[in-house]
């Protein structure tokens, strides 16, 4: 009994560890609460300062933070010329390490 209890154990334990190895957070930095309040902060200023700005354009600008304080600015934009302001706004920000940037231009809005 001991044998068959213990083999289905094995024989379980060997069909869940790719599982859990899967399911495992592969951004081990993230873990920790404070690197989430680090990122938010710096999307938060990052906002802010595109808000400031008051061109109705930079609103369709979406500000994400990753843990090394890279940012990534997605949208859309009037014109270049406020694509490039928000790059410049972003870079500008206390705390970001690099800017990368897949905004549209798009007049019609």
């Amino acid at each position: 009994m001991k044998v068959i209890l213990a083999t289905t154990g094995f024989v379980l334990g060997a069909f869940l560890l790719p599982v859990t190895s899967f399911a495992a957070d592969s951004d081990a930095d993230r873990a920790h609460p404070m690197t989430f309040v680090q990122d938010s902060a710096i999307t938060v200023k990052v906002k802010a300062k595109l808000a400031d700005e008051k061109m109705a354009s930079l609103v369709h600008i979406g500000v994400d933070t990753d843990a090394k304080g890279g940012v990534a600015l997605s949208g859309r934009a009037k014109t270049q010329k406020d694509a490039d302001k928000a790059v410049a706004i972003a870079r500008n920000t206390e705390g970001v390490t690099s800017v990368t940037s897949t905004i549209q231009i798009r007049q019609d809005d």
